[in-house]
């Protein structure tokens, strides 16, 4: 099996772009149900995944920082508490398997680093329990 079996192609994933504000970062992730997110750049590369717990660290850390002006805080200037993996479409099925265990979704990209969508883990396990036999 290949790991493009698990694949949740890019159009039908939530994700914020570099440029997106910690406002839309909130927003996005309250609106997809998410707990993170993957950050792509202006070029379409996977440059990270953003968390509610990078968020909160944010807010907590940055004086005078509210949820009034949140939308002067680019998500690229946020650290990223957990640095999530991704993998290469054409990795094997044992690595991206790894990285999901640590991760909620592990990131998929093209060769030349594209994002082009997210294998989540909750896929995964289901795939497996339907298609275990003793």
């Amino acid at each position: 099996m290949r790991i493009e079996h698990f694949l949740l192609p890019k159009d039908r994933v939530a994700y914020l772009s570099a440029g997106a504000t910690m406002l839309d970062a909130i927003t996005h992730l309250e609106r997809c149900n998410y707990s993170a997110i993957p950050v792509i750049d202006e070029t379409g590369k996977y440059i990270g995944t953003l968390s509610e717990g990078d968020l909160l660290w944010k807010l907590k850390n940055t004086p005078g920082l509210t949820f009034d002006n949140l939308d002067t805080i680019p998500v690229t200037q946020i650290k990223k508490r957990i640095h999530h993996e991704c993998v290469q479409l054409g990795a094997d099925l044992d690595d991206m398997l790894q990285l999901a265990a640590d991760q909620n979704f592990v990131p998929v990209v093209a060769d030349d680093g594209l994002f082009i969508g997210i294998i989540r883990r909750r896929d995964i396990i289901e795939y497996y329990t339907r298609n275990i036999t003793d």
